[in-house]
């Protein structure tokens, strides 16, 4: 326990030293066990500040990442917060401890069903989570005072800003999605634009219209439409595929 502890103190140092200094998202991923979100082969690598790979073609996020999208969205704790692609659960499980109750989408069932085996774990009571395509948000339960998007498009869609409350904030990676199913954020040192494939960018709505502003290059797995095919494994588990 002291070896993980040490982890996450270094982790949270790292995140101070690139200028996350909002101490309440800086306790929420303080209070979340992001090896509880890896795979077993890569428990060892889990507070090092990269995105790491899980099944079906996605990553968990770099915590420079989850940490700069969360400040960006500014969550209170009486708040209702959507995010689009749960993937391993982590985001929603950081957001859990800053809002009210986070509403999470995966088009992928068995990621969905690890993620909420993760939740029961860690006794998150405030995840709502749903199967289903998350281009359509999740229109029973909007409007939103926060929505999240962690898979990137090139732009986003009018019934998500729609499902948002006035001055509601969005937050997404926006820009040419790349091909390659396994496409990680970038480091934070990479100074190539070339390979830049989205800006994080974070989006108001006001009734006159959104504000938009870019924050950070990054590279996600793309955002996609529908649901996808389920396919047996060897071991006789359900898989997804795009």
């Amino acid at each position: 326990m002291a070896g993980g502890d040490q982890r996450i103190a270094s982790l949270v140092l790292a995140l101070r030293r690139l200028g996350i200094t909002d101490t309440r998202v800086l306790s929420a991923i303080e209070k979340t066990p992001r090896e509880c979100f890896v795979a077993e082969p890569f428990r060892h690598a889990a507070y090092d500040n990269t995105a790491l790979p899980i099944p079906c073609g996605q990553t968990i996020s770099q915590p420079y990442v989850v940490a700069t999208a969360t400040h960006a969205l500014d969550v209170h704790e009486n708040m209702r917060v959507l995010e689009i692609g749960c993937g391993s659960g982590y985001q929603a499980a950081v957001l859990s401890h800053l809002c009210r109750r986070v509403y999470t989408v995966e088009r992928h069932k068995p990621l969905l069903l690890e993620a909420e085996a993760r939740f029961r774990l860690l006794r998150l009571d405030n995840v709502t989570t749903w199967h289903g395509d998350g281009f359509k948000g999740w229109p029973e339960q909007a409007p939103f005072d926060r929505i999240l998007l962690s898979a990137a498009l090139p732009e986003v869609p009018v019934p998500l800003i729609e499902q948002l409350k006035p001055d509601g904030i969005l937050v997404a990676p926006v820009g040419p999605v790349a091909s390659s199913e396994l496409n990680v954020p970038i480091p934070v040192a990479k100074s190539d634009t070339e390979s830049i494939c989205q800006l994080l960018t974070k989006i108001i709505r006001r009734e006159t219209g959104i504000e938009q502003e870019a924050l950070i290059p990054v590279v996600f797995v793309p955002m996609m439409a529908g649901m996808p095919r389920e396919t047996r494994t060897p071991n006789g588990r359900k898989d997804s595929k795009v």
